[in-house]
C-alpha cells in the first residue's frame, strides 16, 4: 500500500539530529514505495537537502520565516498545520525528543487525529503499520496500529536502523511560504546550561554517574572516559539533587530517556526512576561498590569496584584500544 509520509526534519545548534534520518528510514518502510516529504522549519535548510535525499526524502519543503528561528509550539504548529493541509499526507513523523513531545499532541488536536507516541519498533503487516512502544516504564511492550484516519506517531531515538537511499536518488527542493500570527510566546535568546559535547539524548555512549561521585569534581574521572569514547555524559536524580551537576544531564523517569549502545553506571544504585530512563540501552555496564545494587539486575557486565579505581583503568584501556597500541 503506497503512502504519502511527511516527516519533520528537526535540527539543533546549526545541525540535523540523528533522529530526522531515523525518522525518514521509518518513513521508507510505512510508504512502501510512496511518496516521502520532509519538511525543515527555521532558516538555512536548503543545505540539508542532500542529507536529507540520502535517507529517502523525495521532496524537501523549506519553510523560512522570522518567527521560526527559535522553536514555539504555536508557531511550528501553525506552520506544519499549513504544510500538512497542502500536501495532504497519509503519515506524519517526528522525533520523541523536547519538541516532538511538545509538537506532536498539540498537532494531534489541531488536526483531530490519534497519536502513536514513543516508538521503538514498526513493522508492516498485511498492508498494516505496526507499531511498537514502551509501557510500564519499559517494563512492557504494546503494539498499536491505526484503525482509522491517518498515521501520526513519534519515534525514540536511536531505535530505528537507518537506511539509505540508492546513491543515485535525486529529490525536489521546495520553499513553502507560510503565515504565523497570534504568538503567545516569542523566544528572543536561548542561554544553554549545557554546551558543547554529544547530545544526551541521541548519543551512541553515555556514561552517567550518581550520589558514589561523591562530588562536583567526581564527575571529572568520568567526563575523561566520556571524551575517549565520544559520548555524552549523564547523572542519576540523586547526583543532580545533590548538586553534583546540571539537571539537564539527568536521566530516568523525571528526567531524559536515553537508548544507547552503551550505558555505563557509574555509582548508580539503580532505583526504579533511573531504570525506566535506561534500561533500553542495547549494552549497560554498572560499577559499583554494593555487589547487591539493584543496578546489577539490569546490567549485561557488572564490575564491584570503587568508581575512582575502575574508571580510570577503563579509560587508559579503551584509550589503548582505539588507538591501536592495546596489547
Amino acid at each position: 500500500m503506497r503512502r504519502k509520509v511527511l516527516i519533520l526534519a528537526e535540527t539543533r545548534d546549526g545541525n540535523l539530529r540523528n533522529v530526522s534520518f531515523e525518522a525518514l528510514s521509518a518513513a521508507q518502510k510505512i510508504a512502501e514505495g510512496g511518496e516521502i516529504i520532509a519538511a525543515v522549519l527555521g532558516s538555512g535548510g536548503a543545505e540539508f537537502v542532500s542529507e536529507l535525499t540520502q535517507f529517502g526524502a523525495n521532496k524537501v519543503y523549506l519553510i523560512e520565516h522570522e518567527l521560526l528561528k527559535q522553536y514555539t509550539s504555536d508557531g511550528y504548529s501553525q506552520a506544519l498545520t499549513q504544510l500538512f493541509n497542502a500536501v495532504d499526507p497519509d503519515a506524519i513523523l517526528m522525533g520523541h525528543t523536547a519538541i516532538g513531545k511538545d509538537l506532536a499532541p498539540r498537532m494531534a488536536a489541531r488536526l483531530g487525529l490519534g497519536l502513536v507516541s514513543d516508538i521503538t519498533d514498526l513493522t508492516i503487516d498485511g498492508g498494516d503499520v505496526i507499531f511498537t512502544r514502551p509501557i510500564y516504564s519499559g517494563k512492557a511492550f504494546q503494539k498499536k496500529k491505526v484503525i482509522d484516519g491517518k498515521i501520526f506517531a513519534t519515534i525514540r531515538p536511536n531505535n530505528i536502523t537507518l537506511v539509505e537511499s540508492d546513491p543515485s536518488f535525486t529529490s525536489e527542493q521546495l520553499n513553502f511560504t507560510v503565515e504565523i500570527k497570534d504568538l503567545r510566546t516569542i523566544v528572543k535568546e536561548v542561554v544553554r546550561k549545557a554546551v558543547g559535547g554529544v547530545d544526551l539524548s541521541e548519543a551512541k555512549v553515555v556514561v552517567s554517574g550518581g550520589r558514589g561521585v561523591k562530588s562536583v569534581d567526581g564527575f571529572k574521572v568520568l567526563k575523561e572516559l566520556t571524551d575517549v569514547l565520544g559520548g555524552a555524559i549523564g547523572a542519576s536524580r540523586g547526583a543532580c539533587d545533590a548538586e553534583y551537576c546540571d539537571y539537564s544531564l539527568q536521566i530516568g523517569q523525571t528526567g531524559k530517556v536515553v537508548t544507547p549502545d552503551l550505558y555505563i553506571a557509574c555509582g548508580i544504585s539503580g532505583a526504579i526512576q533511573h531504570l525506566a530512563g535506561m534500561s533500553n540501552s542495547k549494552v549497560i555496564v554498572a560499577i559499583n561498590k554494593d555487589p547487591e545494587a539493584p543496578i546489577f539486575s539490569v546490567a549485561d557486565y557488572g564490575i564491584v569496584g570503587d568508581l575512582f579505581e575502575v574508571v580510570p583503568l577503563l579509560t587508559e584501556e579503551f584509550r589503548k584500544v582505539l588507538n591501536g597500541t592495546a596489547v
